[in-house]
Parts: structure tokens; C-alpha cells; sequence
């Protein structure tokens, strides 16, 4: 990691040879899960030398060489863009979508990384198979086989890190207040494995408290007073943003998009033009927070108000997830129709399983457009997506207006992502451009969109997905790394705003409902922004970490090094004991779906 990545190119020789000191537990650790099967292997071979014997070892010794070779090379190549070590994201990302989980990279480091693994297996199994050449039959067999027997056990020392109470885990290699200096002396194997087991035992992962006491702080973080209008058919909203009670909706998520790219915002200038410019026309909200940091993750924040979790992805569960409450069927409850857009694979992540058990009656993906259109590594540019929805709304233009249901479309952008491959060029910077391009195609959607009839009856939110390539090299246990524009524009939106109440993404459903006077109280995390009575806070999570911001208090949690990493504000530390109880109560209801 530190020869590889760029990262790490200025870093002092004395944090090398610490990372190496800090991180040998780790490596000691997965050695000893490695070598029970070897110590058991060894006891027998001390018996016979047979064929059998030999082509177990010869099999062993293959499927370890090739499985830490595909862990390392990968680890390689996702940590300049993740920014933390191999976990077990990218197997359900590769197996839901081979295709999808591989666009962001080019053909060269994909072959590179091939070339790579073949390699290092090979390499790994030459020195290891040569070692077992040497190994004969010993004399005193009886006595070879009670020393190793004994060996073998003994492996429970460096597997579970001494005899202290608690056992080894990535956090115990962490001695750095640079975050990047831990995750280079983190074992991306033992990492892997680690996230592996922390896959479906939800009850008891992140157990801060008593549970009587999570309930407790859990409540004062809610809005009561939704849950118990839940059953009334209309609600009148606390502060009104739109001229009317039904208007159409179109929410459109922006891929890897973030408050650093609208000047806005306090971020670049001349990147995202279009959003700049709409943001003076219609309510911005000043103090948004991406729950997560990747596209699946965001998703559900968004489409169902619910927070994303720091070990798993709640998409990977479609039994799970056909329980949770989402905007597209609330309002289907109040006589929307319902559609998705989206250029790319909707089965990647297991996204159409969850969009059709949220409620969306239509799903265009990729498999709806032309070969040439779908020129992208992700399949339709932006551009054409937006072609199409305009071509719908064209279509539904030409209708008989009577009787006409309120729609509400999902178009989910995809063009700014890596690789970044755009078909456009106003900025140097790949990134930036690739950026550019998709706020390009946005404006030209509006401007479009704004002469056909549907545009004086529909609100367009705009939020999205989570932040992601822009700033460079930003951690993931920064403030900044989360930082999101969420902007309403359309003909139903009242008057210009600006909105500067803290939340997240998960936010937005309970606020576009109560915008439109429907109840949310099945959205147990989610809370209306424009409600005084409720508590209002940002929280995301990101593996094994959580944040929680309030104006008082900004707020990080690393859960690995059991340590706050960030903590500014007027009452630093107040959001400690309410992060910790939010993040419990979530994996709470995770078990019970």
C-alpha cells in the first residue's frame, strides 16, 4: 500500500516502519487463522506421505495463494477511490452486476490487475511448495505430533491478539491520528474476513448501551407527534413551500454529486453553472448531509427515509427491504402513478427487487435504450435519459387532461462517475468536467422542461446519492466528505428560500410528505425539516464509523479505534451518547425486518 498508492507518496520513513510495527498484530493474526489447517496437515503428514496427502497440501496451498492475491491486488486498486480497506462491498457489488462493479475502471487496470494476481499466486505458491518439499517423515512420530498438536492450539494467541479481554479486530492496529497511515497498517485480508462476519448477527452489532437507555434517547431524536397522526388521511404542513396540494413530482438523484461543486454553496465556481443558477429561483437547503458513501446506500436513504448502515447494505436483503416504508408507495396511497429512470443495469445491487417492492409501477434501465445509445461504461449518457423523460412528459402532454393522476418519476443520473468518461469538454480536470457535463444536461432538461404545460404543476427536487470524486482524496472521516446540496425547484414551488436546518438525506421523505399534508410516521428515522418542533441533526455512517451534526456539535465516531476523530462546536462531545444510541436503534430495526 505504501509503495502503491500515491496517497502515501510523501510520507516520513519513521510512519513507514510504524505502520509496519503497528499493523504485525493484524498480519500475526491472520497467519494464525492460515496455519490451523497447515498445524492439522502437519500432525497427519507426520504419519504418511501419501498422494492423497500430498495433493491436499498441493490444494491448500493453490486456494490460499490465489485468495490472497485477489485481496491484495483489489485492496490496490479500490483504496485511492473507497478510502478504507477491502471489505465485503465489492462481493455484492460483483455479484449482483459484474459489469457495473468493474465501470469505474479502465480495460488496462482491469488486465493489470489480472496479470497481477496470476503472479503473486504463483510466486506464493512456488515459496510455499518448496518449503513442503523439504518436509520428511520424522523418527519420533508420537512426539512430533503432540508438539505440533500443541503448536496448533497455541495459534489462539496471536488469532484472537493475546489474553486481554477483548479480541482482535482492525481497530487494534490503529495509532495514528492520519487515518491513512491506520488503514496502511490494516491487513486487507483480516479486514475482508472481519467484514464478512459482521454480515447478518444485526442484533447484536453496536451494543453502546442498555437497551432501556437506547430507547430513551432514541425517542427524544423522533418526531412523536408524526407517528401519532400516522392514520390520518391529510395533514396540514407546518410551513408551505408549494402552490398546490398534488403536484407532480420528479426527484432527481445526482450521481456522486456535492456542495463543493455550486458556488453556491461556498464551493467551485464555474462548475456546476445550472444549479447555481436554479438555486436562485427555487428552496435550498444549506446544511444537507449524504447518509453514506455509496450509490446503494444512498438510494434507500433517499427513496425510503431510512439510514444507511456501516457494515452492510440493506439492498443486499430483498426480504428486508420489501418491509421498509418509501416515498413511491405513500404516494401511490394518495393516487400517484409511479416510474424510474435510469441509464444503467437496474438489477445491479439488487436495485429493481427494491424498487419494485417500494412501490414503482415502471422501471426504464439500460435494457430500454438503443446499443448506440447506452455508449457509457454505466450504459445512457445523461443526456439520454433526459431525453426520455421529456419524451414522456411530451407524450402525456398530448393526453386528455381529465381526470389526469399526478405522477411522480425517479430519474437517477449515472454520467459522473468514474471513469469519467463524458461526451463533452468545458474543464480540464476529468473530474470537474465529468461534473459539468451532468449540470449541463440538468439545465438543458429545465430550460426544455419549463415550456412544456406539466412545468407549472410539478415540483423538482434535486438531491444526491451520496458525495463522491470531488474534492480529491478526502477521507472518510471528515466533515466535508458529506456535504450535499438538496434544491426544490418547478412552477409549484412558491417563492425563492433558503433553508439552513440540519439534515440528511433521509430527511426528505418525511419533509416531501408533509409537504404534500400525507402522514409519515412509519418513517421512523426520518423527520420534516421545516418542522420546529422536532429535533433536526445530520447523521450518516461510513464502515465501522458514524457522524452526527448539530449546530452545537459536529461530531465523528470511529467505532474501529473505539475513538471521537472529530468533534468541534460549542458543546463538543453533546452528540456522543445520541449517535451512539440512533446507530443501535438502527441496527435494532435491521434485525427485526
Amino acid at each position: 500500500m505504501l509503495f502503491y498508492n500515491s496517497l502515501y507518496a510523501d510520507t516520513p520513513i519513521g510512519d513507514w516502519f510504524n505502520v509496519v510495527y503497528h499493523g504485525l498484530p493484524l498480519d500475526l493474526s491472520l497467519a494464525g487463522y492460515l496455519s490451523i489447517l497447515p498445524g492439522l496437515l502437519f500432525i497427519a503428514s507426520a504419519w504418511t506421505r501419501s498422494g492423497i496427502m500430498c495433493n491436499i497440501w498441493k490444494g491448500y496451498l493453490w486456494v490460499v495463494s490465489v485468495l490472497l492475491s485477489v485481496i491484495f491486488v483489489v485492496d490496490l486498486g479500490l483504496y485511492e477511490y473507497w478510502g478504507f480497506r477491502l471489505d465485503a462491498t465489492p462481493l455484492f457489488y460483483f455479484f449482483s452486476s459484474p459489469k457495473d462493479a468493474l465501470a469505474s475502471i479502465s480495460l488496462w487496470m482491469v488486465l493489470g490487475g489480472i496479470v497481477a494476481m496470476v503472479l503473486i499466486a504463483v510466486l506464493l505458491y512456488f515459496v510455499l511448495s518448496r518449503l513442503l518439499q523439504k518436509m520428511k517423515l520424522p523418527r519420533q512420530r508420537i512426539a512430533t505430533s503432540v508438539v505440533m498438536l500443541l503448536l496448533t492450539a497455541l495459534l489462539i494467541i496471536p488469532i484472537r491478539g493475546g489474553f486481554t479481554v477483548s479480541t482482535m479486530n482492525t481497530g487494534k492496529v490503529y495509532f495514528s491520528s492520519n487515518l491513512r497511515l491506520n488503514h496502511a497498517a490494516t491487513n486487507p485480508a483480516f479486514s475482508f474476513m472481519e467484514s464478512l462476519s459482521k454480515q447478518k448477527n444485526f442484533a447484536a452489532q453496536y451494543r453502546f448501551m442498555d437497551s432501556a437507555d437506547a430507547d430513551a434517547v432514541f425517542a427524544s431524536l423522533q418526531d412523536t407527534q408524526a407517528r401519532e397522526n400516522n392514520t390520518a388521511t391529510e395533514i396540514a404542513p407546518k410551513d408551505t413551500l408549494l402552490t398546490t396540494q398534488r403536484p407532480d413530482i420528479l426527484l432527481i438523484i445526482l450521481e456522486s454529486f456535492s456542495s463543493h461543486l455550486m458556488e453556491s454553496l461556498g464551493g467551485e465556481p464555474n462548475v456546476a453553472v445550472c444549479m447555481d443558477s436554479l438555486a436562485k429561483e427555487g428552496v435550498l437547503f444549506t446544511n444537507m448531509f449524504a447518509n453514506s458513501f455509496r450509490t446503494d446506500r444512498g438510494l434507500v436513504s433517499v427513496l425510503s427515509g431510512y439510514p444507511a448502515q456501516p457494515t452492510t447494505s440493506i439492498m443486499k436483503y430483498p426480504r428486508k427491504t420489501q418491509s421498509l416504508p418509501s416515498i413511491a408507495g405513500s404516494l401511490r396511497k394518495a393516487g400517484y402513478r409511479t416510474k424510474y429512470y435510469y441509464g444503467g443495469d437496474a438489477d445491479f445491487t439488487n436495485m429493481r427487487s427494491y424498487l419494485v417492492s417500494s412501490g414503482f409501477e415502471s422501471i426504464v434501465s439500460d435494457r430500454d435504450f438503443s446499443v448506440s445509445e447506452r455508449l457509457s461504461k454505466w450504459g445512457a449518457h445523461d443526456h439520454v435519459v433526459y431525453n426520455r423523460v421529456l419524451n414522456d412528459l411530451q407524450e402525456e402532454a398530448n393526453q386528455p387532461t381529465e381526470k389526469k393522476e399526478p405522477y411522480y418519476r425517479v430519474l437517477q443520473t449515472s454520467s459522473s462517475h468514474e471513469p469519467f468518461e463524458v461526451p463533452f469538454r468545458r474543464l480540464e480536470n476529468d473530474r470537474l468536467n465529468a461534473f459539468a457535463y451532468a449540470d449541463s444536461c440538468l439545465g438543458d432538461f429545465i430550460q426544455r422542461f419549463k415550456e412544456l404545460p406539466q412545468w407549472e404543476n410539478t415540483l423538482v427536487v434535486l438531491i444526491p446519492d451520496h458525495l463522491g470524486a470531488y474534492p480529491q482524496n478526502i477521507t472518510n472521516l471528515e466533515l466535508q466528505r458529506y456535504t450535499i446540496p438538496l434544491l426544490m425547484v418547478g412552477g409549484a414551488v412558491r417563492q425563492q428560500r433558503q433553508i439552513d436546518t440540519y439534515g440528511s438525506q433521509h430527511d426528505l421523505a418525511a419533509t416531501l410528505l408533509a409537504q404534500l399534508g400525507l402522514p409519515h410516521g412509519e418513517f421512523t428515522f426520518s423527520k420534516d425539516l421545516l418542522d420546529n418542533n422536532v429535533p433536526h441533526f445530520a447523521f450518516f455512517t461510513v464502515p465501522d464509523a458514524f457522524g452526527m451534526v448539530t449546530t452545537e456539535n459536529q461530531l465523528i465516531y470511529d467505532c474501529q479505534s473505539d475513538r471521537v476523530v472529530v468533534d468541534s462546536g460549542n458543546a463538543q462531545g453533546k452528540n456522543l451518547t445520541p449517535g451512539k444510541a440512533y446507530l443501535q436503534k438502527l441496527y435494532d430495526d435491521l434485525a427485526k425486518r
